[in-house]
């Protein structure tokens, strides 16, 4: 709703005794991001219900607040809201009073909105505030299903993509019904937090789906035999070939939707009943999480902190892919940050902006790699370097020689824990004695998604609910563990994710290990007696601390890991 301190939401709802002058600081420095929505904030903090945010926003505006949407808009009114202005300035037509239109509004201080719908409706227009998630829902539903209708006079004929030639491809894509429906899936996508959209074709149906928080969930599907003519339209934007559908491809674009630039990675490959597409969203505009806001306990941070400002060494992250090693490195980055130091990053692609570093996008059809570029970074006399991921043994080595000479670096491998990085490194040819002289720290981790403050629901958990986290009954006594349910304001019963941590620390006994080529379990065995928390042991606390449930921490921990 609201950007930026100082501003009219945030004196409001103090003004109305919603919030103290002390929990507004206090939501302020815990933001999770620049981008960070202020109202987001201090639900996410349980210091404010939203109803009650906007029950007071439309008070002091003198503005009616509706607790509901209907989604039965009649297409004469969505008629006179373009979809894209719609979805981008999240406004919904609702109603006619007298020749005026009534719209609710998601951000009803945005008066500029207000004045571009008169100038294009030639209507007055009365503003309602109501819940951004359901006026988002409420319009992805609407203009959906009213360009299903639109496109009812489109044809309608299924044709085997292998007959369509170059040139009916080209001007299906140029449809204007086509790009408004890839602009509102993309815009649907951002509004719903997304990271990744998965558009794929079945027998008889395309089903488009939305990753948020690390889990898909269904969206409004289009017509089936728009296939061809959306793949073609998201291939012409990443500027790849429509002609090739036989083969996977690869493509990236920086679009700008509303106030955003977004970078968008594509992805095709063929299958059985066509091309299936898979977009990351990458949003520019979204600022970095800071490192005391990734989940970290306290212990955990402060020696994160004493590794990440120690002079030269590597330090890795090890995770699954969309597991947050980019951003905990990036963080780190930032924390580490001084004019004083050069930083140079070597990344595919560069994801965080980080102001005063120098950043580097591989491009391997160039010959510019993580090795070949790495090779030349460590001329540039760097204090610091990111490598984006440790792949091979070139890569790896000459990340070692960079820290052996001096330098400090970050890069990440995929193993499923800490102490699986050290044989990993091994695994590639490495010579032990050199992982034991360069390395420094592991950190491994997980993304769990954070139950709604909301809804959640306290319940008893039964033995086999507590076997799943390896906790006792007697442990668990007096313990309050809490359970998904699910409400308007939140996605099933989430809403957000925090991060699990396992850090391992290399002294002297796991360099001895490593240099014996002992097994990850023995390298883990003695952290563990050290007295590392594993990725397990971290979520617990995580579920004791209501955070989160118990079936997303199984869901995110593998067996081996438990």
């Amino acid at each position: 709703m609201i950007q930026a301190s100082g501003d009219p939401l945030a004196e409001m709802l103090v003004e109305a005794g919603v919030i103290t002058r002390e929990q507004l600081e206090n939501a302020l420095a815990s933001r999770a991001n620049g981008a960070e929505r202020l109202n987001d904030t201090l639900v996410r903090l349980g210091i404010a219900r939203e109803e009650d945010i906007f029950r007071v926003v439309a008070q002091r505006l003198g503005m009616e607040y509706l607790p509901q949407i209907e989604k039965d808009i009649s297409p004469e009114l969505l008629a006179m809201v373009p979809g894209e202005f719609a979805m981008r300035h999240q406004v919904l037509p609702i109603a006619e009073e007298d020749h005026s239109l009534v719209v609710a509004m998601a951000d009803p201080f945005d008066i500029s909105v207000l004045d571009d719908l008169r100038l294009l409706t030639g209507r007055e227009v009365r503003a309602v505030v109501s819940n951004p998630r359901r006026i988002s829902e409420a319009i992805e539903q609407s203009y959906m299903e009213k360009m299903f209708r639109d496109i009812d006079d489109m044809q309608k004929e299924e044709i085997a993509e292998e007959d369509l030639e170059i040139a009916d491809l080209q001007k299906m894509a140029r449809e204007a019904l086509v790009i408004k429906l890839v602009n509102l899936i993309l815009h649907q996508a951002v509004q719903e937090r997304a990271s990744d959209i998965h558009i794929e074709p079945m027998e008889k149906e395309l089903r488009v789906r939305y990753r948020v928080d690390g889990v898909l969930h269904d969206a409004s599907s289009p017509p089936r035999h728009l296939h061809p003519a959306i793949i073609s339209r998201i291939k012409i934007l990443a500027d790849m070939d429509i002609a090739e559908r036989r083969l996977p491809q690869d493509g990236r674009v920086r679009i700008k939707l509303g106030t955003r630039m977004i970078d968008l990675r594509v992805s095709t490959i063929p299958t059985l009943y066509g091309e299936s597409v898979v977009i990351r969203l990458l949003d520019r505009t979204a600022g970095m999480i800071p490192l005391p806001e990734l989940g970290m306990s306290e212990d955990t941070y402060q020696e994160f902190l004493g590794l990440i400002t120690r002079p030269h060494g590597i330090i890795l992250a090890t995770g699954p892919t969309g597991s947050g090693k980019s951003t905990t490195l990036h963080a780190a980055l930032h924390v580490v940050y001084s004019p004083e130091k050069k930083i140079i990053t070597i990344e595919d692609p560069v994801e965080y902006e980080l102001p005063g570093t120098n950043q580097i996008n591989v491009r391997p059809e160039i010959g510019l790699t993580f090795a070949s570029g790495l090779r030349h970074i460590v001329r540039q006399d760097p204090d610091i370097i990111m490598v984006g991921e440790i792949r091979d043994r070139e890569t790896a080595e000459i990340a070692i020689h960079a820290a052996l000479t001096g330098h400090l670096v970050f890069s990440t491998v995929h193993t499923n824990d800490a102490a699986a990085a050290i044989t990993r490194l091994q695994d590639m040819g490495i010579e032990p004695y050199l992982v034991a002289s360069s390395l420094i720290g592991v950190i491994a981790q997980r993304l769990v998604r954070t139950l709604c403050p909301h809804c959640k629901e306290a319940f008893d958990p039964t033995e086999e609910d507590l076997k799943e986290i390896d906790l006792s009954p007697e442990e668990a006594k007096g313990l309050k563990l809490y359970r998904a349910v699910g409400c308007d304001l939140c996605l099933r019963g989430y809403l957000g994710r925090s991060g699990i941590f396992e850090l391992l620390p290399v002294d002297d006994e796991v360099r001895r290990l490593t240099i014996e080529k002992a097994s990850a379990a023995a390298i883990r065995q003695h952290a563990v007696e050290k007295g590392m928390r594993t990725l397990l042991a971290d979520g617990r606390l995580k579920v004791i601390q209501g955070m989160t449930t118990i079936e997303e921490l199984v869901r995110v921990c593998q067996r081996d890991e438990i």
